[in-house]
């Protein structure tokens, strides 16, 4: 950095920050750090009292906090989103539509393994809505070396670093099994919570088909499903082990993929996902645990964003949730603003 007359910093960038002090009415950095002096500047310097500023002098090869902070914007916007103005080197980055965000993962601890530049997000596999802030950047030092930047945008790739990937119209059908719901001795208690769920992504419920203990009802009520266009089904009661339970097998024997029956997630350890091919389209079926009844939150809430986007969710997706994958029943629940599933 160097001394200079204010006169003579219009261009230059401030070293420091430029604080102004009105006794009684504000004491606050009139300028930041980084900032770029203009014309307009002068007068506003000189009356707080500062006839000499250190700067930096603009070399070649040298970029600004700022300039630096839109080249890491780049690296990551997408579709769907977009970017408040540079500050301080730094740049927040919104969603613009509802979806499932997705982050290159690798390439996000790769990029901030190189010091002097941060990527920092939200967890990816999580739905956002419009306005959410899901990324911020920023560059450390207040000048880097454009050779540093070059390097980091090589390293990024030519796709961005994050994706929101827009949740799909889709059409669900529900079997719900038990004799004791099937034969009127109890109320059905999953229906209003299941379809509350999907109406959280805009899935549209074409019914749901009450069915008395046996494989062959619940197949015969997928089935018809099936052919309603079902994109999606949802199969709830009979999943835990008692001999009349039947609703895992049931989905076998319709001759489903299964990615997996159980998953590491509490509450939710007993869920069932496969996929059914059905006249040229391929069908997820879930098979939902108790739990999804009377818990706030469960493995459901963590598959379902992920399905209704359009993934394709393997078992592996499920085992990886072992890890965060405890829910502490918080009496005040902030999902997903906390740790479960993450």
């Amino acid at each position: 950095m160097k001394l200079i007359k204010t006169e003579d910093a219009v261009g230059q960038v401030l070293c420091h920050d430029i604080t102004q002090i009105i006794p009684g009415v504000v004491k606050d950095a009139v300028f930041r750090k980084g900032h770029i002096v203009t014309p307009e500047d002068i007068p506003v310097l000189l009356s707080v009292g500062k006839e000499h500023l250190y700067v930096w002098e603009k070399k070649e090869g040298i970029l600004h906090e700022d300039e630096a902070a839109e080249l890491l914007r780049d690296i990551c916007i997408n579709s769907g989103m977009k970017a408040s103005q540079p500050k301080e080197g730094k740049i927040e980055i919104l969603a613009d539509t509802d979806g499932l965000l997705k982050i290159r993962s690798d390439r996000l601890r790769a990029l901030n393994s190189m010091g002097e530049l941060m990527i920092a997000t939200v967890h990816g596999n999580f739905p956002v809505r419009k306005g959410d802030k899901i990324a911020a950047t920023r560059i450390i030092p207040l000048v880097i070396e454009q050779e540093k930047m070059d390097r980091a945008c090589a390293l990024a790739g030519k796709e961005p670093l994050l994706e929101i990937l827009p949740f799909l119209p889709m059409r669900a059908g529900i079997v719900t099994t038990g004799s004791e719901v099937f034969k009127g001795r109890i109320k059905d208690a999953f229906g209003p919570v299941v379809r509350a769920k999907l109406a959280e992504y805009g899935i549209e419920v074409i019914g749901q088909k009450i069915v008395d203990d046996g494989r062959e009802n619940i197949i015969q009520a997928l089935l018809e499903f099936l052919e309603q266009g079902a994109q999606m089904l949802v199969c709830t009661g009979g999943m835990s082990v008692d001999p009349d339970d039947c609703t895992p097998g049931a989905i076998r024997e319709l001759g489903a993929q299964i990615e997996s029956y159980g998953a590491p997630v509490l509450p939710g350890a007993m869920f069932l996902l496969g996929y059914y091919a059905y006249d040229g389209r391929t069908v997820p079926v879930m098979g939902l645990p108790g739990c999804v009844m009377y818990a706030k939150r469960t493995i459901f809430d963590l598959v379902l964003p992920r399905i209704a986007a359009g993934e394709h969710v393997t078992g592996e997706d499920l085992w990886n949730y072992g890890e965060g994958g405890l829910c502490l029943g918080c009496k005040e629940c902030r999902f997903p603003n906390c740790g479960f599933g993450k």
